[in-house]
């Protein structure tokens, strides 16, 4: 992956260690069924699983699942790009279909993508991806990407919940096996936060625990989730991988015809 498609969007940057109404739209692949349910993911806590099993009945009761669904932010005007990000073609899909479709192969059934700007031309071309996702509007995306965080977070905060994977559309290449691990490293640790790291660099997707929902909801909107994310990383949340995918964001139309070459280059 070239070195040039490093980026500092809202919640990636340098790991620091201390101690309205929704409008949803239910799509899927048109041979899918029309009335779509709401889909939940749930990660199994492989720890409760063994305790289950060492008593000797085989089961693992309901406290061995989690439920984590995932936010995907779509809502931005994507000025630089020129274009909306979520409907640029990659890999045999596009963008948002790429990275909606990484989630389900990791095991996160309920993905929840927050549109804004151009939101018919995103929501008119998911039938075409065969793969199943969440859509919520959020009218006032010009505010900035938190707001549309503040819309996925209603979305998805429902009883069960654990707490919620975060993504933006800008960053599609990170693997299925990456968001496994940041899920395994939850279900080890319960931390707070995890986080894919590189060295000194964080990435996506973020994981945040249900106890941080509130703070994310008093949050200062001009500073966003950044703080919260912050003051909360530790050693134990953030989890060092070697997925470049989940690192990359593209932003402008060069760094997404180098990602195209760079992926013809390397299929």
């Amino acid at each position: 992956m070239p070195a040039a498609l490093g980026a500092d969007p809202e919640l990636i940057g340098h790991p620091r260690h201390s101690g309205s109404g929704i409008a949803h739209v239910h799509l899927r692949a048109a041979a899918l069924a029309a009335d779509v349910k709401l889909n939940v993911a749930h990660a199994r806590d492989s720890s409760a699983g063994q305790a289950a099993q060492a008593k000797g009945d085989g089961q693992t009761g309901p406290e061995s699942r989690l439920t984590i669904p995932a936010i995907v932010l779509a809502a931005g005007k994507s000025t630089r790009m020129g274009r909306p990000k979520a409907t640029l073609p990659l890999a045999g899909g596009t963008f948002l279909s790429r990275i909606v479709r990484t989630f389900h192969d990791a095991g996160i059934a309920d993905v929840v993508v927050v549109v804004g700007h151009q939101a018919h031309e995103i929501t008119a071309a998911w039938p075409q991806a065969g793969v199943a996702a969440r859509f919520v509007l959020n009218p006032d995306y010009e505010s900035g990407q938190f707001s549309s965080l503040m819309k996925g977070l209603d979305a998805v905060d429902a009883p069960g919940v654990a707490g919620t994977l975060v993504t933006l559309v800008d960053v599609p290449l990170v693997t299925p096996d990456t968001v496994r691990a940041v899920l395994d490293r939850y279900l080890e640790t319960h931390a707070p936060v995890v986080r894919p790291t590189r060295g000194s660099e964080h990435g996506h997707p973020v994981l945040i625990d249900r106890s941080l929902f509130e703070a994310l909801r008093g949050a200062d909107p001009r500073v966003g989730a950044k703080a919260i994310v912050r003051a909360h990383a530790s050693r134990e949340g953030d989890l060092e991988v070697a997925d470049a995918g989940a690192f990359v964001d593209v932003d402008t139309m060069e760094e997404y015809q180098r990602l195209i070459a760079d992926e013809a280059a390397n299929p």
